[in-house]
Order: C-alpha cells, then sequence, then structure tokens
C-alpha cells in the first residue's frame, strides 16, 4: 500500500518517529540502527515503509533503506518471528551483520537482540541460510556469504576462527575476517592476517 515516505520529521523517541506528508503526521516504528541513520527533527528524510493490519489498527514499520526492510520481511516469514522481535533484531544487528551471522551460524550473536533465546535463533538460521543463498537482499555481498559459508570445509580456516573467538571476537566477524582471505593459508597466517585487518577497522 505505501512503498515509502518522504517528509519533514516531527519528532523522534525510542522506537518511533512521526513524519509529515502533505499535511498529514505518519508515525512510524523504526529499528535503532535507522533512528540512529535519520537526521533531527524538522529535517527531510525518507522510509521505506512496511504496513501491517490489525484487528483494531494499522501499524506502520519504517527503514532508513530498502536492504533492512528486505531483511525485517525475511524475518517475519520465520516462525515466532512477529514486527516486535524483527525490529529488536534489525536494532541489534545491522542488515550485514546479521547476514553473516546467519550464514555463519552463529546464534550467540542473535541472541543479543531482546527476545530472542537460543532456539529462536537456531530457527532464523534454519530458515533464512538457504533463502540468502538464493535471493540475497540488496545491499548484501553474495560474496562474503559464500566466504563464510565455505569455512565450514576447510580446517586451517575453521581453527583461524575459533583461535580468533578465543581472542574475544565474535564467531560472524572472525568468519567473516577468515573468509576474505581466501584459501590455502595456515591457521597462523589466517589469524596473522585476520587480526591485522581488525587493527585497520
Amino acid at each position: 500500500m505505501f512503498y515509502s515516505l518522504t517528509g519533514e520529521l516531527l519528532y523522534t523517541d525510542d522506537t518511533s518517529v512521526a513524519v509529515n506528508c502533505g499535511g498529514i503526521g505518519f508515525r512510524c516504528l523504526v529499528t535503532a540502527n535507522t533512528l540512529n541513520r535519520i537526521g533531527p527533527a524538522g529535517s527531510v528524510v525518507t522510509l521505506y515503509t512496511h504496513l501491517i493490519i490489525k484487528e483494531d489498527a494499522f501499524e506502520l514499520l519504517g527503514f532508513a533503506d530498502e536492504t533492512e526492510l528486505e531483511f525485517f520481511r525475511l524475518l517475519i516469514l520465520v516462525n515466532g518471528v512477529g514486527s516486535k522481535v524483527a525490529l529488536a533484531i534489525l536494532s541489534a544487528l545491522k542488515p550485514d551483520t546479521l547476514a553473516l551471522c546467519i550464514a555463519a551460524g552463529d546464534t550467540a550473536m542473535i541472541t543479543r537482540a531482546p527476545g530472542v533465546g537460543p532456539k529462536l535463533a537456531q530457527r532464523i538460521v534454519l530458515e533464512l541460510k538457504d533463502k540468502l543463498k538464493g535471493d540475497i537482499p540488496s545491499g548484501i555481498s553474495a560474496g562474503s556469504i559464500a566466504a563464510t559459508d565455505a569455512l565450514s570445509g576447510a580446517s586451517a580456516a575453521r581453527e583461524a576462527v575459533s583461535a580468533l573467538e578465543a581472542l574475544g571476537y565474535s564467531r560472524s566477524e572472525a568468519s567473516a575476517a577468515v573468509g576474505r582471505l581466501g584459501e590455502g593459508l595456515t591457521t597462523q597466517q589466517y589469524v596473522t592476517q585476520a587480526l591485522k585487518s581488525f587493527n585497520k577497522q
């Protein structure tokens, strides 16, 4: 029904914003990541929207870009993930990070979102991993997902990921860093090069 809204930002709070479009104020529920990206009240913003029709109300959700919107729509396909939980996940993890978590099977990172326990995180990984391979949302690197997924077949890379996790990096961060290095390195080389890439960030 609504593709996007563009207008003056009237106000923001912790979970929502109001946008003035042609004299009508539209209230949208948003993620923390979207809140961090839009300007202050009075600025002109564009939000990509998703409308949920309930028995007693219409609920409009707004996203700073189409990638985040596409991920929201993927998440609500998972059994047990409603709009509130999907917004919480996308508030805790940016879409590219979430994609790598799913590819790497990193359920611990996903459980950082309020309302997401280990079982639900595992279901998200299981139900969305194949979908991401076949239909990657715009703005997400197919190469990053493929490289992360390919780590399951490389013992040196797996050992390097484990070593990086022991140093305090998350599994998705470690998998992404090692995956970018390609094949044929020793465990020590993977770890050394990955640490150098972290230091450059």
